[in-house]
């Protein structure tokens, strides 16, 4: 059998399989370029979701790649990683490997993977005895992970989130974390949906999600906020939505 006529597992090998992580990889380069865990059919649900409504909702280069495999008349080649494991080493397996494969499209870094994943001898040392952070306000916290290397930090942190906007607009700030470590402070103007006509500079667009326009927090709010460490309530491991409230 091809890896072409795969397109589910039986029941069987279902039973055994139990949590298992995975790997999507582009057969015009040989390049993995999504990590997943799941159960069941999970690794073929991205291949027959590409092209309907919901999965568009999930912008992004991993939809990009599997239209353009599909265009040149391939499939995307599924490997199994690692299986026959409980969810809890699924999760710490699936983080490992988004580290080692950075080439990867997920949006954001695995369960985990933001705090328990790789860093450098420095940012392990401001993980664990940075100065804590003492709220003052009502502030959203938003991890944006690997995206500051390739935004800065304004733009990774304000584009483009699965957010409660009428619970976002009663914060005075927003908190940008990367790592456990406030890296920027911002005072937000306007919510507003990731659509064309309000971010006209960012390449993906949709009505689902929402970004902000906003600035700089003034210097004395920067002072009480950034490069402090998230108290550990709000870093709770396993914990992958990337936007967190105190209030």
């Amino acid at each position: 059998m091809s890896q072409k006529d795969i397109s589910e597992f039986s029941s069987e090998v279902i039973k055994e399989l139990k949590f298992y992580v995975y790997r999507l990889i582009d057969p015009r380069n040989g390049e993995t370029f999504y990590v997943g865990k799941g159960q069941g059919n999970r690794v073929f649900q991205h291949l027959k979701g590409a092209l309907s409504a919901d999965e568009l909702d999930e912008f992004g280069d991993k939809i990009k790649t599997i239209r353009n495999i599909i265009a040149a008349g391939l499939t995307v080649i599924h490997v199994i990683h690692r299986h026959g494991m409980d969810e809890n080493t699924a999760f710490e397996v699936e983080a490992a490997l988004i580290d080692a494969f950075p080439g990867a499209t997920n949006i954001i870094g695995g369960n985990g993977c933001n705090e328990y994943g790789t860093m450098n001898a420095i940012e392990i040392m401001n993980k664990y005895t940075a100065e804590e952070v003492k709220f003052e306000h009502k502030v959203v916290m938003i991890t944006i992970n690997r995206s500051i290397y390739n935004l800065d930090i304004y733009d990774a942190t304000r584009y483009a989130w699965r957010i409660d906007n009428k619970r976002a607009e009663k914060a005075d700030y927003v908190l940008s974390v990367e790592k456990g470590i406030v890296v920027g402070v911002f005072k937000v103007f306007e919510w507003k949906l990731a659509s064309l006509n309000h971010f006209p500079e960012f390449s993906s667009h949709t009505d689902k999600r929402y970004g902000f326009i906003g600035e700089d927090a003034n210097p004395e709010i920067k002072n009480l906020y950034l490069r402090k460490r998230i108290p550990s309530e709000f870093r709770k491991r396993g914990a992958s939505n990337p936007i967190k409230y105190n209030f």
